[in-house]
């Protein structure tokens, strides 16, 4: 009798569960966009080394690092999942070795790529000894240009999901150096953080981004601009609720994805938790059947795999950091 209603009151709460489920992806669309996206992910991670015999930066990279971040949230991922990743990332001195067509292939951005997923999956419990981390750290600030920054995708206008472009380069290297702790990369960090303070927000996203860079600084100069930053962007926000990489730009799942990651660090603001409702709402509205996003490209409109990836990836890891 003890045993049967037991499973009645585990039959009872998993049904709960579900209807919980079920209703908050009812009223929040991107709640059901983000388990879909997981989903998606989960298959295509893994694919990539299987069927190529090499890590990519989109897979193994920004896909891998919203997955990791998933787990985080609170999402199963089988551990075959991230398996090869996790070993992959975890060995440093092996990604110069990487085969890839060097023509697409920019080793400081790879580098950039992987040491911002292995910070990902540390953060996750994938993994616990840090000295891949210091020696990934190493590796990035070795890549630094004179300036302080790390130009990638130099010849673009703007940056794109798998491209980077050096703001957002420069912002993920600046969190890999500061999550190491390395004392050797401690010059190389205080470099980048000058770059990014005076780098120019000359489109919605590098706004955005050098908002999400400047998250937690403090001091009136860095209010000021971060003033600055949020009047771009929520000037910017389309009808539909998303954003371009330009205010009279058509919205496009990566901008809008880098504006969420930052607004979610303001959004105790008045009226930026209602922007965010609208930008995750038109993230659901663009999501494809089998759980990805059309990639976002420069220019508009290009059909890429890798920008595919990329895009599901920084889109997914905005799902994930607005939720209520």
């Amino acid at each position: 009798m003890l045993k049967n209603t037991a499973a009645s009151s585990c039959i009872l709460i998993t049904l709960a569960s579900t209807q919980f489920l079920t209703d908050s992806r009812t009223t929040d669309p991107g709640r059901h966009a983000e388990a879909s996206a997981v989903e998606f992910l989960k298959r295509e991670v893994p694919a990539w080394s299987r069927n190529n015999r090499c890590f990519s930066c989109h897979n193994n990279g920004d896909a891998a690092r919203a997955l990791y971040a998933a787990h985080r949230k609170g999402y199963r991922i089988p551990a075959n999942v991230l398996a090869e990743t996790t070993a992959w990332l975890a060995q440093p001195h092996r990604w110069d070795e990487n085969k890839g067509d060097p023509r697409f292939s920019d080793k400081r951005l790879a580098n950039i790529q992987f040491a911002a997923a292995l910070q990902a999956a540390l953060e996750a419990g994938h993994l616990t000894d840090t000295r891949p981390l210091q020696a990934a750290a190493r590796k990035v600030a070795n890549d630094q240009s004179s300036d302080g920054a790390w130009p990638v995708d130099t010849g673009a206008t703007l940056g794109s999901p798998a491209t980077y472009g050096t703001t957002l380069a420069t912002t993920l290297a600046s969190r890999v150096l500061k999550a190491a702790t390395a004392p050797e990369t401690v010059d190389a960090l205080q470099r980048a953080e000058r770059w990014l303070r005076q780098a120019p927000a000359n489109s919605v996203s590098a706004a955005a981004v050098l908002l999400l860079a400047s998250a937690g600084d403090s001091g009136q100069a860095v209010r000021i601009r971060q003033e600055e930053y949020l009047k771009t962007i929520l000037r910017a926000q389309t009808r539909d609720g998303g954003w371009g990489p330009y205010a009279d730009s058509p919205p496009e799942p990566f901008d809008t994805a880098m504006v969420l990651l930052a607004l979610a660090e303001t959004r105790s603001q008045g009226g930026v938790s209602n922007r965010i409702r609208r930008g995750r709402n038109f993230l659901a509205a663009q999501q494809d059947s089998d759980g990805g996003w059309p990639a976002t490209t420069r220019p508009a409109g290009g059909d890429s795999y890798a920008q595919r990836l990329s895009t599901t990836g920084w889109v997914t890891l905005a799902l994930l950091a607005t939720r209520e």
